[in-house]
């Protein structure tokens, strides 16, 4: 068969599946990149010139007349991607349902904290602010129950939720959509937080907002609980015209191998490079810091009549640029079927508007939870959840975190390894810890803290301390 006979085929199972001639035009598209050849995906080094002297957040504070800017921030609404399961945590639910840490003795997740964060910013400033989740077709049940359940959240006007697409899998071999008789659902997958624009587009919800008066859109994750809502970032954004304004925070040793900002030679825009899209000759250059100094937060600010007139271009199909990911069709087992999945970057549709801009923001914006090494830290001592729903620390400079997989990468194994809570980072410059270790209550980490393998389940006991040596001996030393 050829690639468009694979392809049609595809796009027959998806019909059958009841999904949407706009699901269905948009997965071609990603399906027909993907066929022309990998190489079309590259983004090479000298096509692109490194972003420099980005705004920060402080020095546009200084310029903003803060009475003003609620009145900005008065025609926001707040979009979060919230399609995610965290199977890298061995999650089966929305990723967002995972319980962050207690607030005056309530167990809050993710999902708690960010309405908690809206309603505040709604009774402090009054302004509308209403909250969209974009969820999957295997989060959105999750999400509704528990807005359902939160008597506070109320929003009749705007939807609380739209639901992005789903697309096959791809089996590689043969470039038909996989088949997967034990687990059906595992045959497909969504495509991307790209798929963000035509879902928007598909849901008429940009229309909505605009008849109520919104005119921007800010969009981030439901796991970086650092992007709250913002009456200076609104007011700066309006102040400066632009279509599009992504979020960037300064790049280091960790994030170099994260998706960056970048301009085209050819163009002038603005371009997401993914390391993905990095040609494997450029990857020493793509993760020099020095030369590209700027993350994607994948925290954007879109103007919703810019946006429309784009889509409305495109037929609600941005030509975004697609990512292959290699994967096994049950992600959890590597025997597995191998199959591909075709997606897009919300982040990248910044290359598709002239004008766009960035702004560098602090840590404090940016404080994802992609694996338990995160959650370690999310849970710690570092932090405190304030009455404004803010994850507070001093620093934001966080200890490197690295947690033997084998007993720590599954969230059940996780809980069960800290029954009590985290230990203390309050010290501690790193933690890593191997083999199988339970802890105990009231244990403190300092220093380069490191335990072990012991080779058996070994347990820390109530009160210890842990630092270079491992737990610290009893006796003084004479």
């Amino acid at each position: 068969m050829t690639a468009n006979e694979h392809a049609e085929r595809c796009a027959q199972v998806m019909r059958e599946h009841g999904m949407s001639e706009m699901a269905i035009a948009q997965f071609s598209h990603l399906y027909d990149v993907w066929a022309e050849g990998s190489e079309t995906t590259w983004i090479r080094e000298d096509d692109v010139e490194p972003l420099r002297d980005v705004p920060s957040f402080h020095d546009i504070y200084q310029t903003i007349d803060h009475n003003k800017a609620v009145e900005a921030f008065g025609r926001t609404a707040f979009i979060k991607l919230n399609g995610g399961l965290g199977t890298s945590m061995g999650l089966s639910c929305a990723k967002s349902l995972l319980p962050v840490r207690r607030h005056k003795a309530r167990q809050m997740r993710f999902l708690d904290i960010i309405i908690g964060q809206v309603l505040t910013a709604r009774e402090r400033l009054g302004v509308p602010l209403p909250l969209t989740f974009m969820n999957s077709f295997r989060t959105s049940a999750d999400t509704l129950r528990v807005l359902e359940a939160t008597p506070r959240f109320h929003q009749d006007d705007i939807p609380v939720e739209i639901v992005q697409h789903r697309e096959p899998k791809i089996d590689i071999a043969t470039g038909e959509p996989v088949q997967y008789p034990q687990r059906p659902e595992l045959e497909w997958c969504p495509p991307g937080h790209g798929d963000l624009f035509s879902t928007l587009w598909e849901s008429g919800l940009l229309d909505i907002l605009w008849d109520k008066g919104l005119r921007y859109l800010f969009i981030s994750n439901s796991d970086n609980l650092g992007a709250r809502p913002s009456r200076t970032l609104a007011q700066y954004f309006e102040n400066t015209g632009a279509p599009f304004m992504a979020e960037v925070a300064v790049r280091t040793e960790a994030d170099r191998k994260g998706g960056h900002l970048v301009r085209s030679r050819r163009t002038g825009r603005l371009m997401l490079r993914e390391m993905s899209q990095v040609h494997p000759e450029d990857r020493a250059h793509a993760q020099n810091i020095g030369r590209h100094p700027y993350f994607n937060t994948n925290s954007l600010w879109i103007r919703i009549d810019a946006l429309r007139e784009l889509l409305a271009s495109h037929h609600g199909v941005l030509p975004l640029p697609v990512i292959i990911n290699k994967k096994t069709v049950d992600p959890t087992d590597p025997l597995s079927t191998p199959v591909i999945q075709l997606e897009t970057a919300m982040g990248a549709a910044i290359s598709l508007f002239d004008d766009a801009i960035c702004v560098q923001v602090d840590r404090m914006r940016f404080l994802p939870v992609k694996t338990t090494d995160d959650l370690f830290i999310m849970r710690s001592d570092r932090f405190h959840l304030t009455d404004q729903f803010e994850m507070e620390d001093g620093n934001y400079i966080f200890p490197n975190v690295e947690l033997d997989p084998r007993y720590y990468k599954n969230i059940d194994d996780f809980n069960e390894r800290f029954p009590y809570n985290v230990p203390s980072l309050a010290a501690a410059n790193s933690v890593r810890i191997e083999g199988d270790w339970t802890f105990g209550q009231n244990v403190s980490f300092y220093g380069d803290a490191v335990l072990q393998d012991q080779g058996r389940p070994s347990y820390v006991p109530n009160g210890e301390f842990v630092g270079p040596q491992g737990i610290e001996p009893d006796e003084w030393l004479a």
